[in-house]
């Protein structure tokens, strides 16, 4: 029975990981992260990793949002911001443990985006994004009304850790991060997502054809609200401080740099966008002067030659996408590994 179930692993594995070279390499990246602590012990190097792992999930959830179903908004860090203060005041004030802040803070963000999905409904493109950006501003000056509470400018400090360890707060950032990216991928993949992309297209054309876009405006909304209040309550435990920095115009904008950099609708190009330009950030500290030039610089030149993103761009010149079953081939194969089609002459994904 075991040995029956290796093997099938083995192949699904093969299939679907082994088959394709973004996937090999994303994999394999992977690996090296977890392998990461085994050899260095370097705790800044690890601290990076780590926090790029929360910003990874939040970047996934924006392009979730922003990607796949259209809704242009500029105030993403507003649930970040809110489940970042929703787990750090449970957990100073009550004492609840980081395994309940976590999903209250998630659950916390999933009611801001019902807050936010309202003008949405109502509202679009310039003008819901204009409304988006006032949401997290709005959060911030009641942050600052109530400082006998949510500690006003200077924060909140003292939330508990994750783990005992650094090391284990690094793999339970980094697993978190793979299990929640991999939802989001499924998501992403489903059928659901097919009206998502519909509603981003013509919105009008979906209702017409009688799907309720009310609802599923709302839903996505709410997933993306999830997934990035996942990442602002393990933010609040990882860093131990919170504050009004995390919902400042700067979380927003940062998010949709990494986004784009990678690549949207994808959910692993934003993934692959943190990891490389926020270590790149912070390694650039040691040129205080020129550090935001040169940053902006490499982003602007980047995105000259990479419109798509980066990861599009890789997986644009490493594969190639079968015009009748859609599924995507290594650029080497001249037949589709699915259906058998001749691809030899196909142009390739993009």
């Amino acid at each position: 029975m075991f040995a029956y179930l290796a093997r099938k692993i083995w192949r699904d594995f093969q299939g679907e990981i082994l088959a394709l070279p973004t996937r090999t390499i994303l994999f394999a990246a992977a690996v090296a992260l977890l392998l990461l602590p085994l050899v260095t012990d370097d705790a800044y190097l690890l601290r990076i990793v780590a926090t790029a792992s929360i910003f990874a999930v939040y970047a996934a959830s924006w392009d979730l949002l922003v990607g796949f179903s259209g809704q242009t908004t500029l105030g993403h860090s507003l649930f970040f911001g809110i489940a970042a203060y929703t787990a750090a005041l449970l957990n100073l004030r009550f004492g609840l443990p980081a395994f309940l802040t976590i999903p209250a803070g998630a659950l916390a963000a999933v009611l801001a985006g019902l807050l936010l999905s309202l003008p949405a409904l109502r509202v679009r493109g310039p003008y819901f994004s204009l409304a988006s950006l006032a949401m997290p501003i709005i959060l911030m000056g009641l942050i600052f009304s109530f400082p006998g509470l949510t500690g006003g400018e200077m924060g909140l400090s003292g939330i508990s850790r994750l783990a005992g360890t650094r090391t284990g707060e690094y793999y339970f950032l980094l697993i978190s991060m793979f299990v929640l990216t991999l939802l989001m991928w499924k998501i992403a993949t489903s059928r659901t997502a097919l009206i998502f992309h519909a509603i981003r297209e013509d919105e009008i054309v979906v209702r017409v054809s009688g799907i309720n876009t009310t609802y599923y405006k709302i839903l996505v909304f709410c997933c993306s609200g999830f997934f990035a209040g996942m990442a602002g309550s393990l933010y609040a435990h990882f860093l131990r401080v919170v504050g009004p920095s995390t919902l400042d115009i700067m979380m927003s904008l940062q998010v949709i740099i990494w986004g784009i950099f990678g690549g949207v609708v994808t959910i692993y190009g934003p993934v692959v966008g943190v990891f490389i330009l926020y270590p790149l950030l912070e390694y650039l500290r040691i040129i205080p002067d020129w550090r935001m030039l040169i940053f902006a610089g490499i982003v602007v030149v980047t995105l000259r030659f990479m419109p798509e993103g980066i990861s599009n761009k890789f997986q644009d010149l490493l594969e190639r996408q079968c015009p009748r079953c859609k599924e995507r081939n290594i650029f080497m194969r001249k037949e589709c590994r699915i259906c058998c089609t001749d691809i030899g002459t196909c142009s390739r994904v993009g």
